[in-house]
């Protein structure tokens, strides 16, 4: 438990929270294992989980139209997955796959509605730590999309205005 505490504490989700986050919502927060090769979430499945790593290794994959799988991102001990489903309602939109044998900590709507109720202060800091790595995530795939699309020559300014 202390172990899974500390990686809790480290993880950008929680940054600048520290002791403001209540031991109900530590206490609610299910953990799971998987093994390598297990799928924690299915692209296009709904959901209504995210999940912290604790321990191990994880990766995303998304399927392209021609039924190819892309490996996208890769996630270790502090990082979160499957945060976009609780914030937008939408199906997952990637599979993660455990790379190694994995350890995680489990939080739900639920968990998050508690964590409201209890600590607005703590509510909102999670939140816009949720908003920092997603914009972090977004930064980063428009980097590579530039990358990818001067490697393939292909230039769309003129078809945007």
């Amino acid at each position: 438990m202390a172990t899974m505490i500390g990686v809790i504490g480290k993880s950008t989700l929680y940054a600048g929270i520290g002791d403001v986050i209540t031991a109900n919502v530590k206490e609610a927060s299910a953990t799971g294992t998987v093994k390598k090769g297990e799928v924690v979430l299915r692209e296009g499945e709904t959901g209504t989980s995210m999940y912290i790593v604790v321990s191990g290794t994880l990766y995303a994959t998304r399927r392209c139209e021609d039924g190819t799988e892309v490996r996208m991102l890769l996630f270790r001990p502090g990082d979160f997955v499957g945060v976009t489903t609780l914030i937008e309602m939408e199906p997952r939109p990637f599979t993660i796959t455990a790379e190694k044998d994995a350890k995680l900590l489990e939080l739900d709507s639920k968990d998050l509605y508690q964590l409201y109720r209890q600590d607005q202060k703590a509510y909102i800091l999670v939140l816009q730590n949720i908003n920092r790595e997603l914009v972090r995530r977004l930064r980063k795939a428009g980097a590579r999309i530039a990358h990818l699309t001067r490697l393939a020559g292909a230039d769309h300014t003129a078809d945007h205005h």
